[in-house]
């Protein structure tokens, strides 16, 4: 049976812009009332004022999502305004292109503080509100690239495979309280992740615009991180073809190898 999302709140960091926006305004077209996260607050108020136009609730709350007081804030100022929480989507997250020999320790330390520990920062302080109501929804946008590193990416895909492996745990930790864990994988996405990887990278080769290929929407992804609220699953996944590509490439690594040095002399 599908799960009535009507009056059920949802916290949603990265939200806006990209599938963090696009998600926002699709749970609140299923009754949810949402309160978005980020720190471009100008952009919140306007999506708030959107979604409150179409008859929907919705707060916005200033977040950098690499402060745990900001994150607890979130999910306070959630309950406070709605009664409870249902569910938490840690979005928030960028990416660069450089190979790891010239990568900082700063700048590791740094994308693993936003997408990984921001994700912690954000679920943690739900989870504290979930297990005493034994219901709830965790939700972690990880990546394609959770399943298979490639060159240049290994900052964002290790980060993405993070969120996905602790997402699969918790997925097992948490059943007894009634609380589900999903973990979002989408492909290459039209979103501003695309400007932020070039003015981190100096442009794109396997990431950037100009590399894109095959590409979706924050539409797609939205509706059917929606779909999975409805009716929760372990893995969302928007491209069947990706998902068994890359099911393929942790069964033959050999392959995987071959197909992924290919790919890389062409984008360098």
């Amino acid at each position: 049976m599908a799960n009535d999302l009507t009056g059920k709140p949802i916290a949603i960091t990265g939200a806006s812009s990209g599938i963090g926006l696009a998600t926002a305004r699709a749970c609140a077209a299923a009754g949810m009332p949402v309160a978005v996260a980020a720190r471009r607050v100008d952009r919140l108020d306007a999506l708030v004022s959107e979604i409150t136009a179409a008859g929907g609730r919705a707060i916005a709350v200033a977040v950098d999502v690499r402060d745990k007081d900001q994150c607890r804030a979130l999910i306070d100022r959630t309950v406070d305004a709605f009664g409870s929480i249902y569910a938490v989507y840690a979005n928030a997250g960028y990416g660069y292109e450089k190979p790891v020999h010239e990568t900082s320790e700063d700048e590791l330390r740094d994308i693993f503080e936003t997408n990984f520990w921001g994700s912690l920062n954000v679920i943690r302080p739900a989870l504290d509100r979930m297990i005493p109501q034994r219901t709830g929804h965790v939700l972690m946008c990880s990546s394609c690239l959770s399943k298979v590193g490639i060159p240049y990416m290994c900052s964002y895909s290790a980060t993405k495979a993070a969120q996905d492996h602790f997402g699969r745990g918790m997925r097992h930790e948490l059943v007894a309280y009634g609380i589900h864990v999903s973990t979002v994988h989408p492909i290459r996405t039209t979103t501003e992740l695309f400007d932020e990887v070039a003015r981190r990278s100096g442009g794109g080769r396997i990431y950037g615009r100009e590399a894109m290929g095959f590409v979706q929407s924050p539409d797609q992804v939205a509706s059917a991180t929606v779909r999975c609220l409805r009716r929760p699953r372990g893995e969302v996944w928007t491209s069947l073809s990706t998902r068994l590509l890359f099911a393929a490439a942790t069964a033959w690594p050999g392959l995987a190898e071959v197909l992924i040095r290919r790919y890389a002399r062409r984008t360098s």
